[in-house]
């Protein structure tokens, strides 16, 4: 499972690569649904989080400040996109590392890819959402990601944690996934968490 998460992770990656290459300047001030950022906010915090995971498979520890958002611009995404790329088709996958994002002590690096499977989705979702594009992954990558977001435990969710609150389920299953991380399509842009 995963080698193929490796690959889902590619894949997804490539998705959220598109999207972002398609936003122009004027895009940038746009609201998302993570409550008071902008679309800007939100590409600063896909950066830091790509170099961050990419530090911690690499090096086995990457400490809090390796995740800071970064000031998008375009060679600055290319930049991360490729580190994290390089970083999980390197990864010794029976390994653990620290990431200091998720977690004080080593864990599993498929963990790690784990969560950046679903961040990535999701974060694309976001993407779509603030452009007013429709979004949905792939089957493959949405059943991965389906499956981890029903994995990630009670303490991620609420104010000031890495999720809103879980939303009562509903609809399809990517409708279903997106509750489960408090997105609900549809919804005001600015409704949840980051």
């Amino acid at each position: 499972m995963a080698n193929e998460l490796i690959g889902l992770h590619a894949r997804a990656l490539a998705v959220a690569d598109e999207h972002v290459a398609q936003l122009g300047p004027g895009d940038l001030s746009r609201p998302t649904p993570c409550a008071g950022w902008s679309l800007d906010d939100l590409l600063a915090h896909m950066i830091g989080q790509h170099l961050g995971f990419a530090l911690a498979v690499r090096e086995l520890t990457a400490p809090a400040e390796a995740y800071r958002p970064v000031p998008f611009d375009p060679p600055a995404w290319d930049h991360s996109v490729r580190e994290l790329r390089a970083a999980f088709a390197a990864a010794d996958l029976t390994g653990s590392a620290v990431a200091a994002e998720l977690a004080p002590s080593p864990l599993p690096i498929s963990q790690l890819v784990a969560a950046q499977l679903l961040d990535t989705v999701v974060h694309t979702w976001d993407i779509a959402e603030s452009v007013g594009v429709d979004f949905a992954p792939p089957d493959q990558v949405l059943a991965a990601t389906a499956a981890i977001a029903e994995a990630v435990p009670d303490r991620a969710f609420g104010p000031g944690r890495a999720f809103a609150a879980r939303l009562p389920p509903g609809g399809d299953t990517w409708q279903r996934t997106l509750a489960l991380v408090g997105r609900r399509p549809g919804a005001s842009i600015t409704s949840s968490e980051g």
